[in-house]
């Protein structure tokens, strides 16, 4: 939906809408079993709600297209994720509060392990403890670069944040990230030739880094991707009229649900914090964002039964919010994380939509096959924005 359309068609209401985003949702089957982790995982409540509701399969970017976390989210808020692309590292930088100026240029930054040769063995360095990522953070704190002050900051785990900051500095950085292992991390490159300063800079920061990092067991390397400067991005609030928090316990989600005007709540604690915090802050907003972690950390570490295990987390805490009496409630995955693949892939989302005006499909279960003999059918991810206003009755009729 054209965002300004949205504008003019939004009417006040007192209803409520909640999202809930498990991360990574998506999944296959495998050979053992012939079944995808929502086929073999045990979530009755999740299978009575869809044969309760309007399901279907969202496609978060375009088909054949592989989303990146932040693309995905910002389809589900309603914002067209080729229009509205925002690196990574504003994302982490504005999710842990870091105040970024206009000028600075931020990264995702992932510690990992390298071999003898110099090659990746663990993308993540085996998710080391946010405690020590954090003292590996203050030895990068002491790098020096010419013209440009170094800001690192830790986030969670393997994650930091690097900020350089200075004149003239470009965001077209390629990625030092191969996403597979056994290479070493690429080199970073201008992808314009007003970057090639820059890219020369992040590099002799990658030089610097593994000397320090050097006899670390396993974050004895990094990678850094997601370049980017702070953007200018409608605010979800002022688009949809919806007073909006977000709920989210891993930074860069709440980064975007703030850079998108949202309000982020503090939920450390996850699922059932963050239910807390819906019922305590009921009366003050009309939209709730809920993200859920562990489907997509499991995906990717390629770990099918923790994978299960986290969808049946989810499932069992479902009837609790369900307590809420939400108007619209909203099941959706940002992309689909097989742990098959033990990485983000193509494939549509499995989704599910409850209110009162919704059209009991054919789904028995919700699972990709079930969902794709929804009433929604295979259909973009912007449009689920859309479709909650309109369940919500937050739009006027268009025309005459």
């Amino acid at each position: 939906m054209d965002l300004e359309l949205a504008r003019r068609l939004k009417q006040p209401n007192t209803t409520k809408i909640i999202l809930c985003v498990l991360d990574g949702l998506g999944g296959l089957s495998r050979r053992e079993t012939i079944r995808s982790e929502l086929e073999k995982a045990s979530i009755p409540n999740l299978d009575r709600l869809a044969a309760r509701s309007e399901v279907g399969l969202s496609v978060p970017v375009g088909t054949g297209i592989t989303p990146g976390s932040g693309p995905g989210h910002l389809a589900l808020f309603g914002y067209d994720p080729y229009r509205f692309d925002i690196g990574r590292g504003v994302l982490e930088a504005v999710g842990i509060d870091f105040d970024l100026g206009p000028d600075d240029v931020a990264a995702r930054g992932n510690f990992c392990t390298l071999d003898a040769s110099g090659n990746i063995s663990d993308r993540r360095a085996g998710r080391v403890a946010t405690e020590h990522s954090a003292r590996l953070v203050e030895r990068l704190r002491e790098i020096r670069l010419p013209g440009v002050q170094v800001l690192v900051e830790p986030v969670r785990e393997h994650r930091f944040v690097l900020v350089l900051r200075g004149p003239g500095l470009d965001d077209r950085i390629s990625t030092t990230d191969p996403q597979v292992t056994g290479v070493p991390p690429l080199p970073a490159r201008g992808e314009a030739p007003e970057a090639a300063q820059s890219a020369a800079l992040v590099n002799e920061f990658v030089r610097q880094a593994t000397v320090m990092l050097q006899g670390e067991p396993q974050a004895n390397g990094l990678m850094l991707r997601g370049f980017a400067k702070y953007p200018a991005l409608p605010q979800f609030p002022e688009i949809w009229g919806l007073r909006s928090a977000a709920l989210a316990v891993y930074p860069m989600y709440r980064g975007l649900a703030k850079l998108a005007g949202m309000d982020a709540l503090a939920c450390p604690g996850g699922l059932q914090e963050q239910l807390e915090v819906v019922r305590q802050r009921w009366d003050d907003y009309d939209f709730f964002f809920i993200h859920y972690k562990k489907t997509d950390a499991a995906g990717e570490d390629g770990d099918f039964e923790r994978k299960c295990h986290a969808l049946e987390e989810f499932d069992a805490w479902l009837p609790s919010l369900m307590e809420t009496h939400p108007d619209v409630l909203m099941i959706a995955g940002d992309h689909s994380t097989p742990s098959t693949m033990a990485a983000h892939s193509w494939h549509p989302v499995p989704f599910l939509l409850h209110s009162a005006y919704g059209r009991d499909g054919n789904a028995q279960h919700f699972t990709e096959p079930e969902c794709l003999k929804g009433s929604l059918g295979i259909f973009p991810a912007v449009d689920v924005m859309p479709l909650a206003m309109a369940h919500a009755m937050r739009f006027q009729k268009y025309g005459a």
